[in-house]
């Protein structure tokens, strides 16, 4: 059974390591599931005078005020002999044989986390003490309860020192020790106050009354320690400490022990109870009974343990693996999260998922409908037709049919489609952009690196963009070559006309607009034509120059840069956000407690 608390102790100091001692609401706590015995009491109860009492030697900073500003814990380890010495969890390879050391110790501790403002600091100081003349014991010495604030310290004082103390025995886990003096009246016992509050029912409280030599002549405390004036589940148990003028001539505490014993075996109001007082009864009392509760709580510790690996290994699942520091594993790394990226981007492109049905739709509905508002009508309207034609003839009319108009017709037609061959083109780029941006975000991997994001975002960008502008060439291209050179067999199979004279027509008007309607008519339907082949073949250039290239080489000229990179550059893009990086370190720290607090679980005997 020994091992049990030497386990418990053990775990604690790697809680503390960790800076797991509890509130801490981010990530799960094992300081809270481990039973520990809190001593509670008001300033000048004989908190510290008990203590010293049960360890057998003087360690505790005194003074007057808030002395002890930081929770202590206080492991006993009983040893079979050997000399006395002490252990701070922040000093582990140092051994402090003078415990007048021990107490400078605790004061420059405390001192360098709160400093000299007498502020207190929920931070824990762990301290280990091996003798043979102490119990397996762990006892959390906190702040003494106050109601005022002295030496200029901050009037929140009273109430910080309260939600600390209160933080501590609000625990399902803990056995409060409520250190009581017996010269003053149990019922304004700040320490028993609190514990009634958090203890309703007194399971977990011990009520322990100090200075019984200080009280009146004539009176007692028998009605307390008897349960009569104020009952408790534990039964009480008075201790004598050291007077004032004991503590100022440094009379030895085993010196006090003895005075100790004398003094109850000798009181006729408590010799009959001589077996069940004192601070060695205390000492052997509190050791037995978190001996105890330790027992009974194994299994539920057992249980959050392996409920929190599992939530933890989860956590660190999603949050990914630690970056390594290898240029070759860096580089790895990134190409790795390249591929899967392009694989979502990919997906969007092919149907997996949704996105890019929009690009059918460009070509499908956008496209064509450009085509059909270009303002043809008007350009191959009667006036139009006469304008141009006779700015063709020049001084010489036609003889038979207008060629040079038809050409220049032709052409100026065909110049208006380049405005929905470059829309169509924008529009793709602009839809491919937006799965860029989507297959990056959807990138689980990726979120954890925003310098990879950016960079990989404006490199398919770069090449997205000269993807645009090489289908852009392409579809004018397209629209170029068909007013570069006419398809001559459509007009040779049109029915010739020669232009007849009108005596009734202007001198000015050469062609009446019979003749020009028909040569508009002729022009139109040979534009219409080239308009069902260029409705055809600009989503065919689109495809082809954008949509194509994108799934084939997005990444090319990425891939090209980072493999010129050096190490430290690699580095730079595996920048993770430091938030993201502080909480996996968190994780895996929280993660190795709780799986070196398992094995220290089924490492102790009884559990075989």
């Amino acid at each position: 059974m020994e091992n049990l608390i030497g386990l418990v102790n053990r775990i604690q100091r790697a809680c503390t390591v960790l800076g797991d001692y509890g509130g801490d609401s981010a990530l799960p706590t094992l300081w809270e599931s481990l039973p520990s015995v809190v001593v509670v009491g008001g300033q000048s109860s004989g908190k510290s005078s008990v203590l010293e009492s049960v360890v057998g030697r003087d360690f505790l900073p005194r003074g007057s005020g808030i002395v002890t500003r930081r929770p202590l814990v206080l492991q006993l380890h009983k040893t079979d002999d050997g000399p006395e010495y002490a252990e701070f969890l922040h000093l582990p390879k140092k051994k402090f044989l003078d415990f007048a050391l021990v107490r400078k110790e605790i004061q420059d501790e405390t001192d360098r986390i709160t400093g000299r403002s007498r502020h207190i600091s929920p931070v824990p100081i762990h301290l280990s003490i091996y003798s043979p003349h102490v119990v397996n014991l762990t006892l959390i010495d906190l702040p003494g309860l106050t109601k005022i604030a002295v030496d200029g310290q901050p009037d929140s004082i009273v109430q910080d020192i309260e939600n600390m103390v209160r933080s501590y025995v609000e625990k399902e886990n803990s056995i409060i020790l409520a250190i009581s003096p017996a010269n003053q009246d149990i019922a304004t016992s700040d320490a028993m106050k609190l514990a009634r509050e958090v203890d309703p029912t007194g399971e977990r409280t011990f009520g322990v009354l100090t200075k019984l030599d200080l009280m009146d002549k004539g009176t007692n405390a028998l009605d307390v320690l008897e349960g009569h004036s104020y009952r408790l589940q534990r039964p009480w148990i008075a201790v004598v400490n050291r007077s004032q003028a004991d503590i100022n001539r440094n009379v030895d505490i085993n010196v006090a022990r003895r005075k100790e014993r004398e003094y109850f075996a000798t009181n006729p109001d408590y010799k009959h109870m001589t077996n069940r007082m004192g601070s060695e009864y205390l000492g052997k009392v509190l050791s037995k009974h978190l001996e105890a509760v330790i027992k009974t709580r194994i299994p539920g510790i057992q249980s959050l343990i392996g409920k929190t690996i599992d939530q933890l290994e989860a956590e660190m699942d999603q949050l990914g693996r630690p970056i390594a520091v290898d240029a070759g594993a860096q580089l790895y790394t990134i190409l790795e999260l390249c591929r899967a990226f392009d694989h979502v981007f990919k997906s969007h492109l092919e149907g997996g998922r949704p996105g890019g049905e929009r690009i059918y739709t460009v070509f499908d509905q956008q496209l064509p409908a450009a085509l059909k508002k270009l303002p043809l009508d008007r350009h191959l309207s009667v006036q139009n037709v006469r304008k141009v034609i006779t700015e063709a003839d020049g001084y010489q009319p036609h003889l038979i049919a207008p060629e040079q108009g038809y050409r220049r017709l032709i052409e100026g037609s065909l110049v208006l489609f380049r405005g929905p061959a470059e829309a169509s083109v924008d529009a793709v780029h602009f839809i491919l952009k937006e799965l860029v941006r989507k297959a990056i975000g959807e990138t689980t991997e990726l979120s954890r690196f925003p310098t990879l994001q950016a960079e990989l975002a404006a490199a398919a960008t770069e090449s997205l963009e000269k993807f645009r502008d090489d289908s852009k060439k392409f579809a004018v291209r397209l629209v170029e070559m068909e007013g570069s050179y006419l398809t001559v067999e459509y007009f040779r199979k049109l029915p010739q006309e020669f232009e007849k004279g009108n005596s009734g027509a202007s001198s000015l008007d050469r062609h009446p607009d019979a003749y020009l309607r028909r040569i508009g008519s002729n022009v139109s339907s040979y534009v219409g034509m080239v308009c069902d082949a260029l409705r055809n073949s600009i989503p065919k250039a689109v495809v082809h120059c954008q949509v194509r290239e994108a799934k084939r080489s997005l990444l090319d000229n990425f891939y090209t840069q980072i493999g010129k990179r050096e190490g430290k550059n690699l580095a730079q893009m595996l920048d993770e956000d430091p938030a993201l990086m502080e909480r996996r370190a968190a994780c895996q720290k929280r993660l190795e407690l709780y799986k070196s607090a398992r094995e220290e679980i089924d490492s102790v005997a009884w559990a075989k």
